[in-house]
């Protein structure tokens, strides 16, 4: 029987994420899309509480905070220009959360997506941010020679 809301209005019921509702509004399995209207998400794993329910709200998050501030710092010392140590530390702070989403059973809400797509997200963002950071111009720390060639490439006339 549909649900109605304040208003008296017939919302349809649905069971589960491949049901819906026939003309006399039961739940009837006809397809494998999702339902129109979406009234719940799952929690990705890892994503509870990183602290005890009682614990202030910046204790239960502190995985994130941890993210966010390298991330804010290494911000704060690219706009102060010192462009490479910036850098490296907001690629740090990314594979920082890339470790402690492998390795930390509650995360809060630096899980956003599964646990192997955060930690590959997180991971490859952050390796790809401190090389970057090492081949900043001018003095790169690191050199790779085939990039060069590519870049000769791609911009010859």
């Amino acid at each position: 029987m549909p649900a109605e809301d304040a208003r008296g209005h017939a919302e349809p019921t649905v069971r589960d994420a491949v049901s819906a509702p026939d003309a006399e509004g039961r739940p009837r399995r006809v397809t494998r899309r999702f339902p129109l209207f979406t009234k719940d998400t799952a929690r990705p794993e890892g994503g509870g509480r990183a602290a005890a329910g009682d614990a202030p709200a910046p204790a239960r998050q502190w995985p994130m905070l941890v993210v966010l501030g390298g991330v804010a710092l290494g911000l704060l010392l690219t706009a102060l220009d010192v462009f490479r140590v910036g850098t490296l530390l907001i690629g740090a702070a990314l594979l920082a959360g890339a470790v402690m989403r492998w390795i930390l059973p509650s995360v809060g809400m630096l899980a956003v997506r599964s646990r192997f797509t955060d930690i590959v997200t997180y991971g490859i963002l952050g390796l790809v941010i401190v090389l970057l950071g090492l081949m900043a111009q001018p003095n790169p720390l690191l050199q790779i020679p085939f990039l060069k060639g590519i870049l000769h490439f791609t911009l010859a006339k």
